[in-house]
């Protein structure tokens, strides 16, 4: 059986930071197994059938929906002994809807998305979407950077509902809860097929990501630039190697990640940067922003936004576990910022950002507001018309629709 250990997470309580549950941590491999597939793979993987997790009544994110999302009995657990996968496991699941809308009191600036995945080996310790891993019985913490769901079937769901009579066309964001380029997309190949069905729909998206994988997918990209609105923006919050070690472990290196931002420009692609999240204290101070915003200008990104991070329950824990082991004097100053919610104070919001608007004026990168980002007209253009898209004749067709709308994006 795998070995476990508990870690101490941080909660509040009586005005200070004070040890709370603990986060079951695996620290030995995942059990292997036998199954009859396994002969059939190339690699050395273990799989088997069923999981520890209770999923039977796992229902949309929006907490309307009668229907579960998948059932324990449709979970295939699969670990890869190779060193880029050890001591992860991998829960395939055939999801049963994967074009999501985003609840209405959200604060995101989009309407639907698609997540491919759920949990992210990236194992960044600030990610916002660490609670989301809760619902499945599983931890925040490790679980949520080790033990990934992946919905195999999602490329066929998202063609089957951008074809549907009740799709009208609106745009999809992508990389909003995990990255959809996480390492493990390598393997599993879902993204070729879900751009192709976005593609052959002609329907508007945009991608947020920290992965270099995003290239593997370029021709697929600048084939459905050529018939709606796509949008592809880099994830870069610092450019510190030694932060960028400490705190976004299983990414790529942020000059990686910004060389795709220059190679999707010069490939025609508009590419933006998210520099998000800034940390208070460790990535704020003017010589490290300078040195961000001028790396970013020199990406040819079009366009740069700053995020300052925020705290919500599972990644506040979380992060704030890792901060007092990594940077215990910081650990009062972040109460006072965080003492009383998710946010810092709007007026350390607005300095930051600031700060950054001016750096991108003076490096020639262009900085709108987080709102303006988000939000610019495009053509809605989604068709389900005519022959099944895919073929030949279907996928470069150019008869679209010329209505003008205020179409959401992110950046």
């Amino acid at each position: 059986m795998p070995v476990s250990m508990p870690v101490s997470m941080a909660k509040k309580r009586h005005g200070g930071w004070l040890p709370g549950p603990a986060m079951t941590v695996p620290s030995g491999p995942v059990v292997q197994c036998t199954h009859r597939l396994a002969r059939l793979l190339a690699d050395r993987t273990c799989v088997r059938y069923g999981g520890p997790v209770r999923w039977d009544n796992l229902t949309l994110s929006d907490g309307s929906a009668q229907d579960a999302l998948f059932g324990a009995g449709d979970v295939i657990t699969r670990t890869f002994d190779t060193p880029e996968f050890r001591g992860m496991m991998f829960y395939e699941v055939r999801a049963r809807s994967v074009v999501n809308k985003v609840p209405g009191g959200s604060r995101m600036p989009f309407e639907w998305t698609v997540n491919p995945y759920r949990g992210c080996s990236h194992a960044c310790v600030y990610c916002f979407a660490r609670r989301t891993h809760e619902y499945l019985d599983l931890d925040a913490g490790i679980d949520f950077d080790s033990k990934i769901v992946v919905k195999v079937n999602a490329p066929e769901l998202v063609r089957k509902e951008l074809t549907s009579p009740r799709w009208v066309g609106d745009h999809i964001a992508m990389g909003t809860n995990v990255d959809p380029y996480q390492r493990v997309e390598g393997r599993y190949r879902l993204m070729p097929g879900i751009l192709e069905a976005l593609r052959d729909v002609r329907n508007p998206f945009s991608i947020l990501t920290k992965g270099t994988l995003v290239l593997r997918d370029l021709d697929l990209l600048r084939e459905a630039a050529e018939v709606t609105d796509v949008s592809v923006n880099v994830s870069v919050g610092c450019f510190d190697q030694t932060l960028w070690r400490q705190v976004e472990p299983g990414t790529p290196a942020p000059r990686a990640r910004l060389g795709v931002c220059r190679a999707l420009t010069d490939a025609g692609i508009g590419c933006g940067v998210l520099m998000a999240p800034i940390l208070p204290y460790l990535s704020d101070s003017p010589s490290r922003l300078e040195t961000t915003v001028r790396a970013i200008a020199e990406a040819g990104a079009r366009r740069v936004t700053p995020i300052v991070l925020h705290l919500r329950p599972g990644a506040r824990e979380w992060y704030l576990s890792w901060l007092e082991r990594e940077h215990p004097e910081l650990v009062t100053r972040y109460h006072e910022l965080y003492g009383r919610g998710a946010y810092a104070p709007k007026a350390y919001q607005r300095s930051v950002c600031d700060q950054v608007a001016e750096l991108a004026r003076r490096y020639g990168v262009g900085n709108p507001t987080p709102g303006q980002a988000r939000r610019r007209p495009v053509r809605r253009t989604a068709v389900r018309a005519g022959p099944l898209p895919g073929s030949a004749s279907a996928r470069f067709s150019h008869d679209r629709t010329s209505a003008e709308a205020e179409q959401l994006t992110l950046l």
